[in-house]
């Protein structure tokens, strides 16, 4: 039996998914060790916080995560593009997908992009209209 070498894609891919794990935790000193201390994160609320403001402002909804369902995990150089489906404390449910830089061991940034509700509010082939003209 031969063993399978662990190539880099695959340990980018590895620390971008386990910075997903101590939202579910709820465990700070994991995420602390995954995160390099010039982190930085964007989203459509955030615009390159760094790693401090980072903790502050989003930590605290690791309250409301129950779990991730991993949809795509597809390492691309430096960056993982992970799409995911959660699931909050209260049963709803939500898609996102994100940009997670890595540089050695530790994620150095993440770009995240929002998705939408789950179940979808528009139906199956069908979209949310807009009924203002």
């Amino acid at each position: 039996m031969t063993k399978k070498k662990i190539g880099r894609s695959d340990n980018i891919v590895a620390i971008a998914r386990a910075a997903y794990e101590p939202y579910v935790a709820k465990d700070l000193a994991a995420i602390e060790e995954l995160i390099a201390e010039d982190f930085h994160f964007t989203s459509p609320l955030d615009n390159r916080i760094d790693r401090a403001t980072y903790f502050t402002r989003c930590w605290p909804n690791c309250e409301a995560v129950k779990s991730f369902d991993f949809i795509n995990l597809v390492a691309d150089g430096d960056r993982v593009f992970v799409t995911y489906e959660g699931c909050r404390a209260n049963g709803e449910g939500f898609r996102n997908t994100e940009i997670v830089t890595v540089r050695g061991d530790r994620i150095v940034e993440v770009e995240v992009y929002f998705g939408w509700s789950i179940p979808h509010e528009a139906r199956r082939g069908g979209f949310i209209q807009d009924d203002q003209d």
